[in-house]
């Protein structure tokens, strides 16, 4: 069996899913919304809750903004993400498909040691290269081959 091509990807800020994240936080604002309505409770619990739907919008924004460019490269055997800020790079990860939309992927870069990397790739960024990353993401990786004899089941009698 071959394995996936090595490939490099421009990781950025993604249309796809900043209108995911605007949807999601949406539905979240009328949840909260309708929960304020319909619930007679105290005026703090009222606060708690608008408050932390207003955060974690926030928190999305400076997010989507931290995001800046960055290359994903594969090898063939592992994934590397280099940007402009060195320290948030990733060496020697694993590539985890967690949503795919056909033009839009969320991958998760998990690397021995350190926290997992969410990554978010669009079609878009670089159309002619897209069927080459989806095969590197969903590949098998490789495993070592087998030396000796595949079909023996045990080791040779005359063996130590």
């Amino acid at each position: 069996m071959h394995s996936a091509p090595s490939v490099t990807y421009p990781v950025e800020r993604t249309r796809g899913a900043t209108r995911i994240l605007l949807a999601l936080w949406t539905l979240g604002v009328c949840c909260a919304g309708a929960a304020c309505y319909l619930f007679d409770s105290n005026g703090w619990r009222q606060l708690l809750l608008l408050l932390s739907v207003v955060f974690s919008g926030v928190a999305a924004g400076f997010s989507l903004r931290r995001d800046g460019a960055a290359m994903l490269h594969f090898d063939g055997l592992h994934w590397s993400l280099t940007g402009a800020d060195p320290s948030r790079g990733v060496l020697a990860a694993r590539a985890v498909v967690a949503l795919d939309f056909q033009s839009l992927l969320l991958i998760r870069l998990a690397e021995p040691g350190r926290a997992a990397r969410w990554v978010w790739l669009e079609q878009r960024a670089m159309p002619e290269r897209w069927r080459d990353v989806r095969r590197a993401v969903y590949a098998r990786p490789p495993v070592a081959e087998v030396t000796g004899d595949p079909w023996r089941a045990t080791a040779p009698a005359d063996a130590p």
